[in-house]
Order: structure tokens, then sequence, then C-alpha cells
């Protein structure tokens, strides 16, 4: 049986910062292809080399097509482990970059074939309410900082509009009771 007490390395690559969104990014650039046209690799990633117009790699890459970039907290390797929450996920993001809970958004976690190992797209919000403005509604629900519209089910609205398609003008307004005077 996997143990949930084992040890998780958190490794992030290319970290940038994103005053416009308010947030920090842990980014990737993809895909490796185009890359390796360039003649560069991830080996040598870390090299502070510059080219002939006096701009670095990652200048380039950040002008260069959007598609290019891939927001993630790289590496997530878990051993002797099926996988690790995305509640732990974030605690860990946020203690490595010292900031709340609160303010770590973490998605689209994919585990390797194999397992023990995981990759995924993490952002850090500067602040609780710059995560509330720039997020999608959807992810905000799931970490709990918005709550789900309530609506009736999918046979009661199609009901609904069945029935409205009867009324003429302002009757569609008044709805049931408007009938019920016939």
């Amino acid at each position: 049986m996997a143990d949930n007490d084992t040890p998780v390395t958190l490794r992030t690559r290319k970290f940038i910062r994103n005053p416009l969104l308010g947030r920090k990014q842990m980014v990737v650039p993809l895909p490796l292809d185009s890359m390796m046209k360039l003649g560069t690799s991830e080996a040598d990633d870390t090299d502070d080399t510059d080219d002939d117009d006096g701009s670095d790699d990652e200048t380039w890459w950040h002008r260069g097509a959007e598609n290019d970039w891939l927001t993630v907290p790289s590496d997530i390797l878990h051993p002797n482990r099926a996988n690790i929450s995305k509640e732990e996920l974030r605690e860990k993001l946020g203690g490595m970059y010292k900031a709340q809970k609160s303010q770590v958004q973490v998605f689209g976690l994919r585990t390797h074939f194999g397992g023990g190992k995981t990759t995924g797209f993490g952002l850090i919000y500067d602040s609780p309410e710059a995560m509330k403005k720039f997020e999608p509604a959807y992810r905000l629900i799931r970490v709990g900082m918005a709550t789900k519209a309530e609506r009736a089910s999918r046979q009661q609205r199609k009901q609904r509009k069945n029935r409205q398609k009867t009324l003429r003008g302002t009757a569609k307004v008044k709805g049931a009771k408007a009938k019920k005077e016939k």
C-alpha cells in the first residue's frame, strides 16, 4: 500500500512574475522540438549567454508566440505514492514561495505513466483579491472561494421553456398565473 506520509519532491522551472495579472507563474517552453530548432536544450537552459542582438533566450521566448509557453509547477515526484492531493500541493507551493494557501491555484495535474511523477499548472497570486479578479469562476468554486449558482434541473428548464411557447406577449412574464386565469 502507498503511504501518504512519504516525502514529495516539488521542483518548479522557469519561474516568472506577471504583474498585469498580479501573479507569479512557473513556466516551461513548449513544444520541445521548437526549442531544438534554436539549438538549445533543457540541459543548457541555465546558460546566460546572449544572442547576437543582445537579448537573452528567455526574453526572446516571451516575445515569440504565446503558444510556446506553458504555465506549470513542473515536476511533482511522489515515489511509493499514488498521487498528491491538490490541497497538499497548494500548501507546499505556498510554503516554497512564501504565500498563503488562499493565493495559490493548482490545476491540470497529469500523472505520468508508471506513476511517481506528476506534471501540472500552478499560479501564485499576489493577493486573494487578485485571484478572485482573474481566475475563472469554475476554478474559484473548486477551491471554495466562490459558490456555484443554483438552478433548476435540465428537465425542469426544458418543461418551462415549452410551457412558455404556448403563451404570447406579456403573458410570458406572468407565466403560469396567466394560464390559470383562462
